[in-house]
């Protein structure tokens, strides 16, 4: 049937998938990192402290001087051929390959919780693009109120402010996923097969939360020790071979442990010397996976001993990383494709 003359205009109705990623600056200067941490430390959901309280601190010292040290780290891993950070070169591949997967069938597009580009614009792209349905995928796969919630709640902030909105799934955590612990698993295998030495132990650090969030009910920390113990029973590993730890703490309170800069001076007291490390929290390599662990880490492991470090690369945009990401995003998007 035709339409009247005077029916407005109407895109195709499509289904769309897109993929979210935590964020990054968009160049390793002070201004540009200043930017991005005043609207990640400014989030609620990262820092739950009182605004009365946290925006004087966030706006005075952390604001005045850490933008400087990040901008460093982030200089040290910047991909200078393309002039951005590699958690933006990684997301984007995933993002095209997904889109290869799926062809003409599903409008897949990558978006940042902080920072560019923005759920908001790219959520009204794909509504004028004609997706009237639209899964959500926080890349996270231990599941955290300070980032696959806050992802969430920032996309759902941009959909209110639609008048037509389309219909909207989300991507559970999928830490305990099968397909995800066989791909973590043949990940590791694959990279450690061509190493020319054996481990003594394999160390899975994740970002950490503050232990105060933990207590109030986020099951962060619970889904990174299940991760962990399902890629090592995956793997066929002895019982203490893999261990666990948390990275990236900040500031004076209590968080979630072992810390991971801690643990590895103790393995190195106990005779560990060759020592192989994954961040299994961060589904695409970033400034806390290529900065703080391959180089800060690897430097504190040999310092304190060690003869041999090793970091193994996150699952990225690989053959195994891609069919994983695609069976999980098939999950939400069943009877809509």
């Amino acid at each position: 049937m035709e339409k009247p003359a005077s029916h407005p205009k109407i895109a195709t109705p499509r289904t769309g998938l897109l993929i979210i990623n935590l964020g990054t600056p968009e160049a390793p200067t002070y201004g540009a990192v200043r930017k991005y941490l005043a609207e990640f430390l400014g989030d609620p959901r990262v820092i739950e402290t009182p605004r009365a309280l946290w925006l004087p601190i966030l706006y005075g010292p952390i604001l005045t001087f850490r933008p400087a040290r990040s901008a460093k780290a982030y200089a040290k891993v910047w991909n200078r051929e393309k002039n951005e950070s590699p958690l933006t070169t990684i997301t984007r591949s995933q993002a095209e390959k997904l889109a290869e997967k799926y062809g003409d069938n599903v409008l897949v597009d990558w978006a940042y919780t902080y920072g560019t580009p923005s759920l908001k614009e790219k959520l009204q792209a794909m509504k004028e693009a004609g997706c009237n349905r639209i899964v959500l995928f926080a890349l996270f796969p231990q599941y955290s109120a300070t980032s696959t919630a806050a992802a969430y709640d920032k996309a759902f902030k941009a959909l209110a402010e639609l008048r037509w909105q389309p219909a909207v799934r989300t991507v559970p955590a999928y830490y305990d996923n099968a397909d995800y612990i066989a791909a973590l698993a043949s990940s590791v295998q694959t990279d450690l097969d061509q190493l020319s030495w054996k481990p003594v132990k394999l160390l899975a650090s994740y970002h950490s939360i503050p232990k105060a969030y933990w207590d109030k009910g986020d099951p962060y920390p619970c889904h990174c020790m299940k991760t962990s113990r399902l890629l090592s029973e995956k793997l066929g590993l002895n019982s203490g071979y893999l261990e666990t730890s948390f990275q990236s703490r900040v500031g004076p309170a209590e968080w979630v442990g072992p810390y991971t800069d801690n643990k590895v001076e103790e393995l190195v007291e106990s005779g560990v010397t060759k020592l192989a490390v994954l961040s299994p929290a961060f589904a695409s390599d970033c400034l806390e996976s290529l900065e703080e662990i391959n180089m800060e880490l690897r430097e504190t492991f040999l310092k304190a001993g060690g003869t041999h470090f090793h970091f193994i690369p996150c699952l990225n945009d690989s053959d195994v990383g891609m069919t994983m990401l695609k069976s999980v995003a098939d999950q939400e998007l069943q009877g809509w494709v």
